[in-house]
């Protein structure tokens, strides 16, 4: 396996060695493995240990009003009495109350939803229900469920972008348990709502599983698609049940979170009652944080004085995959990317077969962009033990019952702490002792977090952040409603807080005809909203020479992952893209196998559209506002895989993107950082090294992820007269995530600035203040002259949340009109985001 780090291979696993949830890999306990996993590294990497202990379950008697029919059905699945969470949520369901059960990982929130549905299908034979997963994984897995069941006349079936045309009547017309996901909700069953009438004027419950992943402009998306489904049914007009109120009951399913019964109310527009205590068995977790070691420096490298670097968590997370099927431990590896799900992979393959050939088969990748046979397939060899290891993206984190799973491996912080412990928990989902690991990336957040221990342990999770009232969310999503009937004054108030001045907007746009009987849609197209915010329709990958569809790439991402001369990774075999179409939405490529790998560098420019808020603080000033951010991909780098040294930076020629958002940004005068002992000079490294640093600590505070947010630094931008730093969300209209950080602007900045000073570097490193997507390639950085910049912010910010002074406060700085800016920032000043 090709390295930067020398380690022993992997050990040959025994031929007479099972895997057991209970006892993984060698007969002794988790904590026994990974001291066999510290053993094979020359430094110990492990900064903390912490242990999770077992606990017992507590169960409750099945409801009165739960048929025999359904009770003996999960009895034979081996479920003699419910869980007392999921009886107290299945009765609140049942009652005909919204409710979210919010508990942790394999707690059985499956049952606290089907209990309820199932029983309502079983009484009433015309009865509906509509199942919601995130994705098409978990909306399969919870289908096996449910056929498992083999309950008469409930007729399960998916319904999605899979689903074969010639199925799709048969479901719409017969199946009373339909599972979909948003997507196709939005695209395929709204806009198609006649044809859908029999199942939504009987519709009963609609189950919203995952709930907490519907965050950010994605699950404020979400929450109008609720919406426009609850406007459908109230026009079909469901027959209320004695006692109970019209429309369907919505039940949601949520990994442990703060205030999930706002956030569901919030997101489905309804009062929502939360479940929140687990009474659930959980078998024991020993949580490791492991920190790759510093590389040895080359000769030249000392001579440069330049900074150490970590050896990367994606090599250290292959070989920590590799030992543990080596042990014959089943193991799930998180990675970040879905380049990353198939480095790992491929990585831990080569490994395993220079130890015992043969045995790299039993490691595979699994990321969107598959067909989908090949999800299906791979699956169910996991499910079946043909799989021993598999290197994953986010597409397995959810609620799929990945069962006799022993240990997992997170390579790299995943965003929030749900998603840790989500994560996480995919382990030991038999009941067993299990063992997690987090293995860091080598960036301000990540070590940060593996030497602050207290930030993820006996913390509570993150409140799950999404705006409906976004505007660039909202418009659009009121002309899809409009497109499938038109508006009405009672819907406005169905949609909320923007939608009179959003309907407003789209009349004055051509895009809707006000009549006496409400708002009609004008065209004969129906609107183009992508839900997940990919910024325009996804890129096809062909093999050139053959003509076979690889996978696709969502458009927002293209441009740094399919241009032309990118390494592209499928099923661990590289490609090399030979063009990029846009217009046509196609990526042609040649298998190659070269010693280097693409990395894309973009530069941003930013204008300041207007100000909502603002804090003075004498020398500092904290805005949040709306921001126009212009951005190009404009070259990328090819660096040797074993070393990662550039080969070379090579032009690229596409398109620039115009983004209008939200952005939290800080000014600080001259006069303060001379005096802090900033020289003007050093200015521009200073605000550059603070920018990343800030960028790679706001996961801390908001449920957002790196690759969420952007920063631009400068030492005087036009729009601000002063030496400012910006990080804005990555989203049209915002996330959030801004507002976020602006709430929390001291404790982000203190944790910041805590990250740059406890880093043991001299200079600066990817563990504080470079970036791994910095357009101006990390340079100027001043990790000395950052921390005087934070130390003087601090010193002036209150400690406390600010009392924000409005928009038009005559102490808020004026900003010029549109029409009067003399350019956009200088070249030699723009940074791209952290």
């Amino acid at each position: 396996m090709t390295d930067d780090s020398p380690r022993p291979a992997p050990p040959a696993p025994r031929a007479d060695r099972q895997p057991s949830a209970a006892d993984p890999g060698t007969g002794r306990a988790p904590a026994d493995l990974l001291r066999r996993l510290r053993a094979r590294t020359t430094t110990d990497p492990v900064t903390h240990v912490e242990r999770v202990p077992a606990r017992a379950g507590t169960t409750a008697p099945w409801p009165a009003w739960a048929p025999a029919e359904l009770r003996a059905a999960f009895a034979r699945r081996g479920v003699t009495a419910p869980w007392r969470h999921q009886a107290e949520a299945a009765e609140l369901a049942y009652a005909g109350r919204h409710v979210v059960v919010a508990t942790g990982t394999a707690s059985g929130k499956s049952l606290a939803y089907q209990l309820p549905a199932l029983a309502t299908l079983l009484a009433d034979p015309r009865a509906t229900v509509l199942y919601l997963a995130p994705t098409k994984a978990l909306a399969a897995d919870q289908l096996r469920a449910v056929a498992a069941l083999e309950l008469e006349d409930v007729r399960p079936a998916c319904y999605d972008g899979d689903t074969p045309r010639a199925e799709r009547e048969w479901i719409r017309r017969h199946s009373r348990f339909v599972l979909t996901n948003p997507d196709m909700l939005h695209h395929g069953i709204l806009p198609g709502h006649a044809q859908w009438s029999g199942f939504l004027r009987r519709l009963t419950h609609v189950v919203v599983d995952e709930c907490h992943t519907y965050r950010g402009v994605f699950g404020s998306h979400v929450a109008h698609v609720l919406r426009r489904l609850r406007r459908q049914c109230a026009k079909y007009g469901r027959p209320s049940r004695p006692g109970l109120p019209a429309g369907p009951t919505f039940v949601l399913a949520s990994a442990t979170s703060g205030d999930p019964a706002t956030t569901a109310g919030r997101l489905t527009g309804l009062p929502v009652t939360a479940v929140t205590e687990d009474s659930s068995p959980r078998g024991g977790v020993t949580f490791a944080l492991w920190e790759p070691p510093l590389l040895p420096a080359a000769a030249e490298d000392q001579a440069a004085d330049l900074a150490p670097v970590r050896r990367s968590a994606l090599r250290e997370t292959a070989d920590l995959l590799a030992d543990t099927v080596a042990e014959g431990v089943r193991t799930l590896a998180f990675v970040r990317s879905r380049k990353g799900a198939e480095v790992v992979a491929a990585s831990a393959r080569r490994g395993l077969d220079e130890a015992v050939p043969g045995l790299g088969e039993r490691v595979a990748a699994y990321r969107a962009g598959y067909l989908r046979e090949e999800r299906r397939e791979l699956e169910r060899a996991l499910l079946r033990g043909d799989l021993l290891g598999l290197a994953s993206t986010n597409a397995l984190e959810l609620g799929v019952d990945l069962v006799g799973l022993d240990a997992v491996l997170i390579c790299g912080w995943p965003g929030t702490r749900a998603s840790l412990w989500q994560q996480a928990g995919r382990a030991g989902r038999s009941g067993g002792e299990a063992l997690a690991v987090l293995v860091a990336r080598d960036d301000p957040l990540d070590t940060y977090l593996v030497h602050h221990p207290e930030a993820l342990f006996g913390r509570p999770v993150e409140a799950t952040v999404l705006d409906p009232a976004n505007p660039y969310v909202l418009a659009p999503q009121l002309a899809c409603a409009a497109a499938e009937a038109p508006l009405t004054p009672a819907d406005l108030e169905l949609f909320g807080e923007g939608a009179k001045e959003a309907v407003e907007s789209l009349v004055e746009a051509g895009a809707l005809r006000q009549r006496p009987t409400g708002w009609y849609w004008r065209h004969r197209e129906r609107p183009e909203v992508d839900l997940r915010g990919s910024d325009g329709a996804p890129v096809c990958v062909v093999e050139a020479s053959t003509g076979r569809l690889l996978g696709t790439v969502d458009g927002g991402s293209s441009h740094f992952l399919v241009h032309s001369g990118a390494v592209y990774l499928h099923q661990g075999v590289s490609y090399v893209v030979d063009s990029l179409d846009l217009a046509d939405g196609c990526a042609l490529v040649h298998a190659e196998e070269p010693d280097w790998s693409t990395h894309a560098r973009d530069v941003i420019s930013l204008s300041v559209a207007s100000v909502r808020s603002y804090t003075d603080a004498g020398p500092v000033g904290l805005f949040l506002g709306e921001v126009d951010v212009t951005s190009q991909v404009v070259s990328y780098q090819r660096r040797r895989i074993a070393s990662g040294e550039v080969i070379d930076t090579r032009p690229l020629d596409l398109p620039t993107r115009e983004l209008r958002t939200v952005a939290v940004w800080f000014t600080v005068s001259p006069e303060s950082l001379a005096r802090a002992g900033v020289q003007t000079a050093d200015i521009p490294g200073a605000l550059h090294a603070a920018e990343h640093a800030a960028i790679g600590l706001l996961p801390l505070m908001a449920t957002c992820d790196r690759w969420d947010i952007g920063g631009l630094s400068t030492a005087i931008h036009p729009d601000t007269e002063a030496p400012t730093v910006f990080v804005y969300d990555g989203h049209p209209g915002g996330a959030g995530f801004a507002e976020r950080a602006y709430r929390t602007a001291a404790a982000w900045l203190r944790a910041t600035r805590d990250a740059i000073a406890e880093c043991g570097c001299e200079t600066g490193c990817p563990s504080c203040v470079q970036s791994p997507k910095c357009g101006n390639g990390n340079n100027p950085l001043s990790k000395p002259d950052a921390l005087k910049v934070l130390d003087v912010v601090l010193a002036n910010l209150p400690p406390a949340e600010a009392d924000p002074l409005p928009a038009d406060d005559p102490t808020v700085p004026a900003l010029p009109q549109q029409g009067d800016r003399s350019g956009d920032v200088p070249a030699g000043d723009v940074r791209s985001g952290g």
